[in-house]
């Protein structure tokens, strides 16, 4: 299946906050052209659902636009364009709005959090309100950790906040230690990027090669030429492998059971799954559990 939107508003504990950091709510989602903004109103608490007209929140928020564009206005500071790969950073008791451009709306990532740490990096310099946009790009990392923190506040498991901080930690380091995060590269290097990016972001649901294509502005014979050029793969040998790493993960560390791994990977029949992952690690998915 697809990631479906969600939002979630989280509790901690004082021992939770003696890590200097803790999880506030967390969110994804895909907001479609003329639909309002922010979607699943109803879901978020009053004091959050005026972001595309102006609010002021009590923690740090980053947020991530992977796909679409908007605009996003802050206190004492101009307009600013957004586009894919843009990182909002929000401060809390400061004035901001944002929203998706009517005509194509977008796919977003959140993240709230609060602490001493964050404070700090504030106090530094190391982050500032006059520097609220970070340019990401469309990184794989960047995907991946906000992954990671989206199952720790889903499960819940014990001790998830102090989990959720090393995560957002994490996600704030590797923004920090990006000197310009431009696409970089020629036009190859770039198409096999965002080709990646593009699985990454699909590897709970399904998407077509062919769709990839079309959506990169290539042809097929293009696309597949120059991927498998670049990585030895065809597209969709790279995207199978993709899902099948990501199944490992849910076997053996989040324990799932094999017909869960399947369904969350996107895969309708659990015993095609089976032989696959074995056809491709050696062994059977229950074995490997």
């Amino acid at each position: 299946m697809e990631e479906r939107d969600f939002a979630t508003y989280l509790t901690y504990s004082d021992e939770d906050e003696k890590w200097q950091l803790v999880c506030v709510d967390a969110g994804f989602a895909a907001v479609p052209p003329h639909s309002p903004y922010p979607p699943m109103g109803g879901d978020h608490p009053e004091a959050y659902r005026a972001v595309a007209t102006g609010r002021t929140v009590k923690e740090y928020q980053l947020v991530y636009i992977t796909q679409g564009k908007g605009r996003l206005k802050a206190s004492g500071i101009d307009d600013i364009v957004l586009g894919e790969g843009s990182v909002i950073l929000v401060f809390p008791g400061l004035q901001h709005a944002y929203s998706p451009d009517v005509e194509t709306g977008w796919t977003e990532r959140w993240v709230g959090f609060k602490g001493a740490w964050a404070d700090n990096l504030r106090k530094s310099g190391l982050i500032s309100p006059a520097l609220p946009l970070f340019n990401a790009g469309l990184d794989q990392k960047l995907l991946e950790l906000f992954e990671e923190l989206f199952e720790e506040v889903r499960e819940q498991r014990p001790r998830y906040q102090m989990r959720s901080a090393a995560l957002i930690m994490g996600i704030l380091a590797h923004l920090l230690a990006k000197p310009e995060a431009g696409e970089g590269g020629g036009g190859e290097a770039l198409l096999v990027r965002r080709s990646k990016f593009i699985m990454a972001e699909h590897i709970y649901g399904n998407i077509s090669m062919e769709v990839i294509g079309e959506k990169l502005g290539v042809s097929q014979i293009r696309f597949y030429e120059v991927f498998k050029a670049y990585t030895g793969m065809t597209p969709y040998q790279y995207f199978i492998q993709l899902k099948i790493n990501r199944a490992k993960e849910l076997l053996a560390v989040d324990r799932c059971t094999v017909k869960e791994a399947a369904f969350r990977l996107g895969f309708e029949d659990p015993f095609y799954f089976s032989r696959l992952f074995k056809k491709k690690t050696g062994v059977t998915p229950s074995r490997w559990r």
